[in-house]
């Protein structure tokens, strides 16, 4: 791997690598076995025994380095880059090869190899050709200079460069997996921001909208409005002036003031139902529920929707709280659930019409809601109806809304 330029991401690189717990118990035992083939076995090896002086300087290279490569990022805390590279692995190649002059060659490629892992891990591409080599040369050059058999020593050296090449492609493609890995993780935090921002820019928007459209209502009740009441006005002051001489044209003044001050009133009027335009007020409340299906299934969430028993023509206030309880239940779906798959069912049934959204998500432990829920709760009360929910820990979430046909049917009930 290429040194990163970024000396904050070089440390959290070798943090990274030094945590690694599999990696720092390998590196421990392929140390200790070629010290066991070295010290124990020493297989084929017509060596003199071990003096004690060889024993404990063999015993001090191991341990030193051990305790290099298990704390190479002290490397490049306290020296610059490139340096820090240089001194590691010819600290870390001096190491091997004194240990193989001194305790023989049968297990000193073992105690080697895990270089050629930090060699991925820390190095450019061609600076880590260096590496492999001195890792040959440090395995095999004490069998040619202790026991002088060089024909042995190079055919050791196709052996241990076989070593090389395996580890070096293992090390590459775990490095290439944990890159991916971290660039997928990354990629998500970025995706997270993003679409943070979107929502914010969106929220942004959506208010941006809503207060122009304020502003525009504004404008146009204050023009109508003032006009009209200017009008209204005027005539009143003219009845009173002719009240007394002329009673029949003050009645007619004060009639047209009257007619002028309706035909405000329904211009206002009419704006604020503008203002207020509902979901529900040109199409059946199944049409109105299926358009929010199609937007949860935009989400990636699996929705069905059905319509049961026979459709029937609602009272707005009806329709219209139903709908929030739609709205609300397949937004909750999509915020909270997890779920990866929504029914929402519209019952028409001979005494009520009932509306369930029940999904597979991840439930919770409180019936209670939020401000969402208390909102359609109240709106059904307001109605004669009621709202149960259903829902426990990793047992998903059912919404149930229900009204009363009477309700339905009846005109006379007051707006909320």
């Amino acid at each position: 791997m290429s040194i990163p330029k970024n000396e904050n991401n070089l440390k959290a690189r070798l943090k990274s690598i030094t945590a690694d717990r599999q990696i720092r118990l390998l590196f421990i035992l392929m140390v200790i076995v070629g010290y066991i083939l070295n010290f124990v076995l020493r297989p084929g090896q017509e060596l003199p025994p071990l003096t004690s002086w060889e024993l404990l300087m063999g015993i001090a290279f191991g341990l030193i380095y051990l305790l290099i490569g298990l704390n190479e990022r002290v490397f490049y805390e306290r020296l610059p880059s490139g340096w820090a590279e240089a001194l590691f692995f010819s600290a870390e190649c001096a190491l091997v090869l004194g240990i193989g002059l001194m305790l023989g060659v049968s297990g000193s490629w073992l105690i080697a190899i895990p270089l050629v892992g930090f060699a991925v891990e820390m190095l450019k591409p061609r600076q880590r050709w260096a590496v492999y080599v001195a890792v040959v040369v440090c395995a095999v050059l004490p069998l040619g200079l202790r026991q002088g058999n060089w024909i042995s020593a190079g055919l050791n050296s196709v052996t241990v460069g076989t070593a090389v090449v395996f580890v070096a492609v293992f090390a590459q493609m775990r490095l290439n997996e944990q890159q991916a890995r971290e660039r997928v993780e990354q990629l998500m935090v970025e995706l997270e921001q993003a679409n943070s921002q979107l929502a914010a820019y969106a929220t942004q928007a959506e208010e941006l909208a809503m207060t122009q459209e304020r502003n525009r209502l504004a404008r146009e009740i204050h023009d109508s409005l003032g006009h009209t009441l200017t009008i209204v006005n005027v005539q009143i002051e003219a009845a009173k002036v002719v009240m007394d001489s002329d009673p029949d044209s003050a009645l007619d003044a004060i009639n047209k003031a009257q007619e002028l001050a309706q035909k405000g009133l329904t211009q206002v009027r009419e704006s604020v139902a503008a203002l207020r335009e509902s979901p529900v007020s040109n199409r059946p409340l199944g049409e109105a529920i299926a358009s929010l299906v199609q937007e949860a299934q935009s989400s990636g969430i699996v929705t069905e929707f059905k319509v049961a028993g026979e459709p029937q023509a609602l009272e707005h206030k009806v329709a219209l709280a139903l709908y929030r309880a739609a709205q609300e239940g397949l937004t909750n779906v999509r915020r909270h659930a997890r779920a990866s798959r929504v029914d929402v069912l519209l019952d028409f049934q001979p005494d009520e019409v009932r509306l369930e959204v029940k999904d597979n998500g991840v439930g919770a432990a409180k019936t209670s809601g939020g401000f969402g829920l208390l909102g359609i709760r109240e709106r059904m009360q307001l109605l004669g109806g009621k709202l149960e929910i259903h829902t426990g820990v990793g047992k998903g979430f059912w919404l149930i809304a229900s009204v009363p046909v009477s309700y339905a049917d009846n005109p006379a009930q007051p707006e909320e």
